[in-house]
């Protein structure tokens, strides 16, 4: 039976106002994927990365451009080498996921041989002055993993203070979104030492990290920008300590097992990261997610309105997806 694809683009709005050190952002806009093959349907939720160039219009186009390949019946395998990795990829991969297992009633969990658990995952505090995210933090005191955004220039130390001020029991990541530079690092982790900081995100630009290898790490440090693909991995040993996978950067849920298990091998720490999508995007993710040491997955938590169905939040713990979601 033949498959049909579609492509939409929605817009779900956020909670207020998301900052990073890049810009600022008020509504999530993503890109959905669905493949139908005769009563089931297949989904994926993509965010177009506009620090990779992408854009609606160019993911939305690379997706379209795939209709044949995807109508034709090619498989995530052959997907792989029929596209780079990125947004449009990862909607059409995720989507094969979920349409195989719609069709043969075996979800993806028991794919992977999982039987997922709930997982504790950080939340996010968007980039402001210090008395801005300080007052961030005291109203999020109570979750125990939090996820600072930094890179905003010489104030960072006093914003990482700040934080560590209101939510003394919160355990702490930091992200500088590359943010940092020769001059400001070594400082910059040395604060987060001093102030208890569990891991430290993507320091310095992607390409200019080589000093990371000279330096102490006093803190772990982890690779976001400087990672996308398993092959991206061998380059990036005795710079940092873990790696950031997020289903947008690698292409899907296919690469991103095998980035995963690639990591786990050459002995990198693993993070499960998220764009600001919705529960959709975030359900392949937390199947990813089952044996990380951090879990990044609070996507839905920063909108104001979700889908429905949606995952189940219960504080900063979230559940595995139900099938009617995904998967």
């Amino acid at each position: 039976m033949a498959r049909v694809i579609s492509v939409e683009r929605e817009n779900f709005p956020i909670a207020g106002t998301f900052t990073i050190s890049r810009g600022s952002k008020t509504e999530a806009e993503v890109v959905t994927c669905t493949i139908r093959q005769g009563d089931n349907a297949g989904r994926g939720e993509c965010v177009p990365y506009r620090r990779y160039g992408e854009t609606l219009e160019s993911v939305i186009a690379a997706i379209e451009a795939m209709r044949g390949a995807v109508e034709g019946g090619i498989g995530r395998a052959a997907l792989l080498d029929a596209m780079p990795a990125g947004a449009a990829r990862n909607a059409i991969d995720c989507a094969l996921w979920d349409l195989d297992a719609k069709a043969s009633g075996i979800a993806v969990s028991e794919r992977l041989h999982l039987t997922p658990k709930a997982l504790e995952t950080a939340y996010t505090l968007s980039l402001g002055t210090a008395e801005a995210m300080a007052a961030q933090a005291r109203e999020n005191a109570g979750r125990p993993l939090l996820k600072v955004k930094i890179g905003g220039g010489d104030g960072d130390i006093e914003r990482i203070r700040a934080v560590r001020q209101a939510a003394p029991a919160s355990r702490l990541i930091l992200d500088a979104n590359e943010g940092w530079t020769d001059e400001t690092v070594v400082a910059g982790l040395a604060a987060a030492a001093e102030l208890g900081v569990a891991l430290v995100e993507q320091p310095l630009p992607a390409g200019k990290d080589g000093i990371l290898a000279g330096i102490a790490h006093p803190v772990p440090v982890c690779a976001d920008e400087s990672v996308h693909e398993a092959k991206d991995l061998a380059a990036l040993k005795g710079l940092y300590d873990a790696v950031n996978i997020k289903l947008d950067k690698a292409g899907g849920l296919t690469e991103a097992l095998k980035l995963r298990d690639e990591a786990r091998r050459l002995g990198f720490g693993i993070m499960i990261g998220c764009m600001v999508g919705t529960s959709l995007a975030m359900a392949p993710a937390v199947l990813l997610a089952q044996d990380a040491d951090f879990v990044d997955l609070d996507g839905p938590l920063l909108l104001a309105r979700d889908r429905v169905p949606a995952l189940a939040y219960e504080g900063s713990v979230v559940s595995p997806p139900q099938r009617t979601l995904w998967g």
